[in-house]
């Protein structure tokens, strides 16, 4: 049967390998459709990239001549403290950007798609909003609800927890939370969205049957909705953990770094490397691993979102 079954398709292959040679297309047809994009992104990125890693291997601070010192930028940046922490810091974020946002997304998304609110396009417009918004402005915003005499202190105080009032953004321990928040609410619109996107190609007809079998809202929930959406789900992931490791914008206009180096994240020292302290071997060397690991994320994530699509 497999015999016959190869000798039915061979014929079928000559006639397309004849078929292409008739209308001149070859192997490598394909690719040459394609050269020019490929042409572009090499010139645009992969070349950058490549010059990047390669300014890693040096010491240049664009007034001495480069001096090759191989690794030893990496190795000076998983000893400096201030360096690695950069990047826990950026962990920390993530929890904010990425994971608040799916949690909170999620309950206000199946909200939004279980009660069938009218004008449901305008809430969608509404909670997307922050993503359309310049982050300078969100940050300058922000920046002015935290400050000592901003709407957050002043509700603080009008509910008599003045005590609990401070300088949000120059507290030590509360910068990178504060910052966080800011992250927290510019995600969640995107990733409710999302989630509605996909919760609208559920069929009603579930949720009926489910509720005929005394199913509550709950139960309707992590039985029909939650796995209709591990797609949408990782989708999400990735882009607010990619937003959240690339965080510069608001970092910059509302903290600089700081107090100290409390809230200073991977892309914020690239930044000081390179123009606050003029050393470029060690700000490219942070951006390559900033990369690679961002890189690795989303090679996990598709590979949790190919096996979902699968499931």
């Amino acid at each position: 049967m497999a015999t016959s079954s190869r000798a039915e398709l061979r014929p079928s292959r000559l006639a397309r390998q004849r078929r292409a040679a008739r209308e001149g297309r070859t192997a490598a047809t394909p690719y040459l459709y394609i050269a020019p994009a490929l042409v572009i992104y090499a010139a645009f990125l992969l070349f950058p990239l490549a010059r990047a890693a390669q300014f890693s291997l040096f010491a240049w601070d664009t007034v001495s001549p480069a001096k090759f010192v191989g690794f030893g930028n990496y190795v000076k940046m998983f000893s400096d403290p201030d360096l690695l922490g950069s990047f826990g810091h950026s962990a920390i974020l993530i929890l904010f950007y990425a994971v608040l946002p799916i949690g909170l997304g999620l309950v206000v998304a199946a909200i939004l798609n279980r009660a069938q609110v009218r004008g449901l396009g305008f809430f969608r417009t509404v909670i997307f909003l922050p993503q359309v918004i310049a982050m300078v402005v969100v940050a300058v915003a922000w920046t002015r609800l935290y400050s000592t005499d901003g709407s957050i202190n002043a509700l603080l105080r009008l509910v008599g927890l003045g005590d609990l009032a401070r300088a949000w953004l120059g507290d030590y321990t509360f910068a990178l939370p504060a910052v966080g928040l800011i992250g927290t609410w510019v995600e969640t619109g995107l990733v409710t969205v999302l989630l509605l996107a996909g919760m609208g190609r559920v069929s009603r007809d579930l949720y009926e049957a489910a509720r005929l079998d005394g199913a509550g809202p709950v139960a309707e929930f992590f039985a029909i909705t939650l796995p209709a959406v591990r797609g949408e789900i990782v989708v999400a992931a990735t882009l607010t953990v990619v937003a959240a490791l690339k965080n510069f914008d608001i970092i910059y206009m509302t903290t600089r770094g700081g107090p100290g180096t409390s809230t200073a994240v991977p892309s914020y020292q690239v930044y000081n490397q390179a123009f606050g302290l003029g050393q470029v071997g060690m700000a490219t060397t942070i951006g390559v691993t900033l990369a690679l690991l961002i890189f690795g994320i989303n090679l996990v994530l598709n590979r949790l979102g190919d096996k979902a699509a699968e499931d």
